[in-house]
């Protein structure tokens, strides 16, 4: 077991690491524009997480059997009409993860 002094010196060290990489990009590009490879994955990556993330979350669904996919394909409706009308992910993600619990609890 590592003493409160060990433990307060590895948060330090995380907490300057992390700070630092994030600083990193703003640092490097604040004089220039990026890369075209930069702008190309800043403009394309969120899309192709989202995509990703899409298809992880579905993947699982059994529908062979009741309530097959119901609650999971509502849930997705739910999270594509929030942020269509709001925009805001947070709203979206928030909202529809609570739809899904109440609509699987209830089935």
């Amino acid at each position: 077991m590592i003493s409160t002094t060990e433990a307060l010196v590895a948060v330090g060290c995380f907490a300057a690491i992390i700070f630092a990489t994030r600083l990193f990009p703003f640092v490097l590009f604040s004089r220039r524009d990026p890369p075209k490879i930069i702008q190309f994955i800043e403009k394309h990556i969120p899309p192709a997480v989202m995509a990703i993330l899409v298809i992880y979350s579905l993947k699982d669904i059994d529908w062979q059997h009741a309530p097959g996919g119901i609650p999971e394909l509502a849930a997705l409706g739910v999270v594509t009409i929030l942020h269509l009308w709001k925009k805001n992910a947070l709203l979206s993600i928030s909202g529809s993860t609570a739809f899904y619990m109440i609509i699987q609890s209830l089935l």
